[in-house]
């Protein structure tokens, strides 16, 4: 059970290991700073053992199991008591058919005080996506969508896509040669090409952490306003807003419930009070 009683107050430590790397710092530290927190990058470690985007090192366990693994690396790899790992992943909408998103999340762990922060967005605009081609002018209109050569890309031959034979390409002359050799290697003759989606090859996505690094310091700034702990702030969005023709509960958020991350103070928010959803996406008016 968490405590509901006023506690000291908390002081959070003044240097944070930063799990990453692929430059995640960059985006990072402007947000930190501004609390006096400095960022402290481990030398050496290899943060592709908690799995990659390009599939050739899966991730085991969830988004937030494999943030937490690479936090413990940073702080046992630093020697400081906390730290802050970001994690991600791309893929389908969890809502929206046929669309494509991003999810983030960013991870704070504080063994001083015994706590931790999670803070996670959905980027409905991502920068990914993966085209199949014979030679590099059939990418023409992939590589102009996604906005190469300031976006890097990866290749592998297709049907073979967990053995890339090139990653982080931002040039035209190394394209054509992973072309040429992923072709030779493929069973079906053909290249797989795909977003990098590292976050020092995908300006987007290093924006999206930056956007999500602002609210998580915002949080560790933020006190309980019952027991003033620090990391206040939103802690989930509960579904279930009422259709406007039937009154039934619909997938659209309802209302967002704002918690402390170590009493049990809850405050939950209507998001439109007194609102309702379109039929449209009710499941029984539009089944």
């Amino acid at each position: 059970m968490r405590d509901n009683s006023t506690t000291s107050k908390v002081v959070l430590p003044k240097q944070l290991a930063m799990a990453t790397m692929h430059g995640k710092e960059q985006a990072l530290t402007p947000a930190f700073a501004a609390l006096g927190l400095e960022l402290v990058l481990p030398v050496g470690l290899d943060t592709d053992q908690f799995g990659t985007f390009s599939r050739d090192r899966p991730r085991a366990g969830t988004m937030l199991d494999a943030a937490r693994a690479k936090a413990e690396a940073a702080m046992e790899a630093t020697g400081l008591p906390a730290a802050i790992a970001s994690e991600g992943s791309y893929g389908p909408h969890p809502t929206v058919p046929f669309l494509a998103a991003g999810r983030e999340m960013l991870l704070f762990v504080d063994r001083v005080n015994g706590f931790e922060v999670v803070e996670m967005t959905i980027d409905e605009e991502p920068s990914f996506g993966h085209c199949e081609a014979t030679s590099i002018e059939q990418l023409a209109g992939f590589l102009d969508r996604i906005g190469f050569p300031q976006h890097g890309v990866i290749v592998a031959p297709a049907g073979q896509l967990n053995t890339p034979v090139a990653k982080g390409i931002m040039d035209q002359a190394g394209l054509t040669l992973a072309i040429s050799t992923a072709i030779e290697r493929s069973p079906l003759q053909m290249a797989h090409v795909e977003t990098d989606m590292r976050a020092f090859m995908n300006p987007r996505r290093m924006e999206t952490i930056a956007r999500l690094g602002v609210r998580l310091a915002a949080r560790l700034s933020t006190p309980c306003p019952h027991c003033e702990h620090p990391g206040w702030g939103l802690a989930r969005t509960e579904r279930g807003l009422p259709c406007s023709l039937c009154g039934s509960p619909t997938s659209l958020p309802r209302q967002d419930v704002y918690a402390c991350v170590s009493c049990d103070n809850e405050e939950t928010r209507e998001r439109s009070p007194g609102g309702s959803a379109d039929p449209a996406y009710c499941p029984l008016c539009n089944p």
